[in-house]
């Protein structure tokens, strides 16, 4: 039996044998997300209500904001450029995140 030299391995294929390997896909996600501690939903006062009010009579697209909003059990925090303010469907969004009126809790011009 002859011994033939094996051909080279590029370095994309040698690689591959060092990536890492899940077998349960989207198990860490998962697991990061049971993790999360939920927030109750904050009542806002009639004060703050009707400040939220007029900041959202006074927003236009375009305007730079920054919006605290509840979302799947948690307060966050985006700032961006506001794409559309919908009062008939009742929904802000800034960038590219659809926020209903009812899950606002703050909004400050940038």
């Amino acid at each position: 039996m002859e011994n033939k030299p094996r051909p080279k391995m590029t370095v994309a294929d040698r690689a591959k044998q060092f990536a890492p390997f899940s077998a349960l896909r989207g198990l860490p996600e998962e697991l990061a997300r049971k993790e999360t501690v939920f927030q109750p939903r904050k009542i806002l006062s009639s004060d703050m209500a009707e400040q939220l009010d007029r900041m959202l009579q006074t927003v236009l697209p375009g305007h730079m904001v920054t919006v605290v909003y509840y979302r799947q059990g948690q307060y966050r925090q985006k700032t961006g450029m506001v794409a559309r303010v919908d009062r008939r469907l009742r929904l802000m969004q800034v960038v590219e995140e659809e926020i209903p009126f009812d899950d606002l809790f703050e909004i400050r011009l940038e």
